[in-house]
């Protein structure tokens, strides 16, 4: 027996194609004028679908140091800070798992606490320079190594799993650090997987915090030079515009579909735990 769709599926589904369509046509946008011939962007002509064919963008971009050498930067800080992320939580939220955990409560609640409140920038850019990280990679990941949310998820997570198997463990003579390395953390690959998501997507986007606690160019992420890019029409890409003839509208767009590339290849590979993740994690705290 057929199921009947009525006028909230209806209305539903028209939603959901007006928000597909938001969310394709700026990509479908950029990628095409990335692609397109300069005399098909220069006359605005180009919508989702490429004018002719040029590599030449693309070119320009890969061969440009700047980029490159910001992009290399990005990798290595999201995937530093990704790993020290997902490290850290995992550890603080076993601890706060434990129903018998002296002061559990007040320890939550002082972690929900910085939901909604924090020290603000400037005592935090205070306490960043005087621990000596600024211009570091380690001022963008020590600030910022546990986000409460992602906590949480696996807090909710770790109460899940069957006190069984802790108490066998504990019967084995396992030592907590052990339970959490060993047993743990192997039965929490898809709540880590969401979880390291998020990390990921929030470093990856992140260039306010480059933009404060960064000083040197050598340094800056990709994000940085994409701003500039972007905004400010910076020295480097008039330059190669003026140089190869190519418009500014194809080296950002170039640029940002670079940008896209990393998260388009792990998304699909993570997704899969992503929702079984949060679920499990949000069902049984």
């Amino acid at each position: 027996m057929k199921e009947k769709i009525g006028l909230f599926d209806i209305f539903l589904y028209i939603i959901m194609t007006f928000v597909l369509v938001t969310i394709l046509y700026p990509i479908l946008h950029v990628i095409a004028v990335s692609f397109s011939e300069t005399a098909y962007i220069v006359k605005n002509e180009v919508g989702i679908l490429p004018k002719g064919f040029s590599l030449t963008a693309y070119e320009q971009v890969f061969k440009n140091d700047k980029i490159i050498r910001s992009y290399a930067n990005t990798i290595l800080y999201r995937s530093v800070g990704t790993a020290f992320n997902l490290l850290m939580t995992a550890i603080m939220a076993y601890p706060l798992s434990k129903s018998n955990l002296v002061g559990r409560n007040i320890f939550i609640k002082l972690v929900v606490f910085t939901m909604f409140f924090s020290g603000g920038m400037i005592p935090t850019y205070l306490v960043v320079k005087s621990m000596g990280l600024l211009n570091t990679m380690w001022s963008l990941i020590i600030p910022n190594a546990i986000w409460t949310m992602d906590l949480l998820i696996l807090v909710s997570f770790y109460r899940g799993l069957p006190i069984s198997l802790f108490e066998s463990a504990m019967l084995d003579g396992a030592s907590e650090y052990q339970i959490l390395f060993r047993l743990v953390l192997p039965l929490s690959k898809a709540a880590l997987a969401s979880v390291g998501l998020f990390y990921f997507m929030g470093h990856w986007n992140s260039y306010f915090l480059p933009l404060i606690y960064l000083q040197d160019a050598v340094k800056f992420p990709v994000q940085l030079v994409l701003r500039d890019m972007l905004l400010k029409e910076s020295m480097s890409t008039s330059h190669l515009s003026a140089t190869f003839a190519i418009p500014p509208a194809a080296l950002k767009n170039a640029t940002i579909f670079v940008t896209m590339v990393p998260v388009m290849l792990v998304y699909p590979f993570v997704q899969k735990f992503f929702v079984k993740g949060v679920m499990i994690g949000s069902i049984k705290g």
